[in-house]
Parts: C-alpha cells; structure tokens; sequence
C-alpha cells in the first residue's frame, strides 16, 4: 500500500512516516503543495494525507485540482482548525475524511485504512443503476434516461452511497457517517441541502420520484414510486 504525505511540519512528517512504515505502508513525503499535487498526479497512491496550512498552494487547492483532475484517490485531510465551517468546506471540495490536529496515531491508521477498504469496495463496481438513474463510478457520470447530469463531489458521493443502499431508509446519522466521514455535526443542514440539490438537478415533472424523505426516520432512493408521490 503506497501513501503520499504532503505535511509541512517536519516534526508530524517524520512521525507520520515512521509509524506508517511500522503499518506496512511504503510512504512518499511531499513539503510543500506544489510537490504534493505533482506526485499526486503522476504516481500511483492508495490514500493521501493532506495538511491544509502548507506552502505556496494549501491542501485544500490541492483537493480541488485533483478531483478537477479526475484524480480519486482518497483523501484524508489534516487540520489544526476544527470547526464545522472546516469541516464541511475540506469535504465538499472532495474530501474522504478530515482529522482535526492534535490526533491519536492510532486513529490516523484506522481512518486510513478505512478510506483504502472503502475505495476498493467501490472499485468492484464500475456501475450503479436505480429505475433510469445510473452512475459511472470510473468517469463519474450521471445519467437519467438519455440526460447527463453534472454532480459536484459530495453531491454525487451521497447519490452514490443512496444508490448502494436503494429501498433502504437511511437517517441523518448514517450519511453524515457514511458519506462525510463523521458521526454528528451540530447545528449543520448539510444533509438537507445536498438532498434537495440533488432533488433540483434530477428530479422532473414527468418521471417517477426517486428521492423521498421520511419524516423523523431519513432518506430512501426508490425505484417504483410515480411522478406525484409526496414525502412521507
């Protein structure tokens, strides 16, 4: 399992280097963004670590121009700022996880490997489909019907992760949990905004509802429900 570090501080390069050596890691360590986006462009990685605070480009840039890229390789970001603010803005630009400064070492290792275990459960499948809705998870397409839709990043993780789960209600925790990383974010309606951005962007008049709410219990993508069907 290969690794890119892209971390400034030379105090955590070292130990992040060392212990995920130990892990069975191969690591490459970049200082500075510039050095981090390059490798990340060229080489091959199972997951990258990414300091926001970093010289000349931030980790966040980074994200960003490699998921502009098409470059998917999972993401954990490393912050010294923990607020939910953060929190949201590292994810919605491409973010798989976020790990606020100071952090356990062994909580590093388990997010780690968690991101690798998740992105090669995804790669078995190369297509997700739901009545006329289906995904590409390899060019990261949708489509509905004929029609092609462009989905930001978490937009289309979340549709993803409803796809994986169709049928099934799923709460407010278990998104949170499953598509941004973390457990509860008080006083945050992400789930919310992104559920109705994706209701503006595939949703139409004369084709069946796939995305219902169910009060007090969560979300459910659907296959069978008819144009006017109402939330529950």
């Amino acid at each position: 399992m290969r690794v890119l570090v892209v971390e400034d501080d030379r105090q955590i390069t070292d130990f992040l280097e060392r212990a995920l050596t130990e892990a069975g890691f191969k690591i490459d360590v970049a200082w500075n963004g510039p050095q981090g986006f390059e490798l990340a462009l060229k080489e091959s990685y199972d997951a990258i670590i990414i300091d926001v605070i970093l010289p000349v480009m931030d980790g966040l840039e980074i994200l960003q121009k490699l998921r502009n890229r098409g470059i998917l390789t999972p993401v954990l970001i490393l912050s010294a700022k923990g607020s939910v603010s953060d929190r949201v803005s590292g994810l919605e630009l491409g973010g798989d996880d976020y790990l606020t400064k100071p952090f356990e070492l062994a909580e590093l290792l388990a997010r780690v490997w968690s991101l690798i275990r998740r992105s090669k459960v995804n790669q078995e499948t190369v297509q997700l489909k739901a009545g006329d809705l289906w995904l590409d998870l390899v060019s990261r397409r949708v489509f509905r019907g004929d029609e092609e839709f462009r989905l930001l990043p978490q937009e289309f993780a979340l549709l993803e992760y409803l796809m994986r789960n169709k049928g099934r209600v799923v709460t407010r925790a278990e998104i949170l949990e499953n598509v941004w990383g973390y457990n509860f974010v008080p006083a945050t309606n992400v789930v919310e905004v992104h559920i109705c951005r994706l209701r503006e962007k595939l949703e139409r008049p004369n084709k069946p509802r796939l995305l219902q709410t169910f009060r007090k219990a969560g979300y459910a993508l659907v296959e069978d429900s008819s144009p006017g069907d109402k939330e529950s």
